[in-house]
């Protein structure tokens, strides 16, 4: 399982998925952060990544029948970097569940 983080989000999102064994890139590590949406949302489903964002715009690509990938759809308010990090490392294991099970939506608040 491979993430793709979006521009909304640090790279060190990044970063700590990679340090819980995870393959993970943030967009500008993919020269995707000027990207619209929707090159952002091929990338993921032709190489098979799950995408994290906040970013709202992405919901009706996640609903497409064809051409999906895994969402994590994070709906936290703006917060520091160490808050999001933090609650991403206890929701961890209840993500990858979902995504595991083939869930193509993770909403994570």
């Amino acid at each position: 399982m491979t993430f793709l983080v979006d521009n909304q989000l640090p790279p060190a999102l990044a970063r700590f998925l990679e340090s819980k064994g995870l393959a993970a890139f943030h967009v500008t590590d993919l020269g995707l952060d000027e990207a619209p949406d929707k090159v952002v949302w091929n990338h993921a489903v032709t190489h098979r990544m799950v995408l994290v964002s906040k970013d709202e715009d992405f919901l009706p690509f996640a609903n497409q029948a064809k051409k999906t990938a895994p969402w994590i759809w994070v709906r936290l308010g703006n917060c520091r970097k160490q808050k999001l990090l933090a609650v991403f490392s206890v929701a961890l294991p209840r993500l990858l569940a979902a995504l595991q099970r083939g869930d193509r939506i993770v909403e994570l608040r």
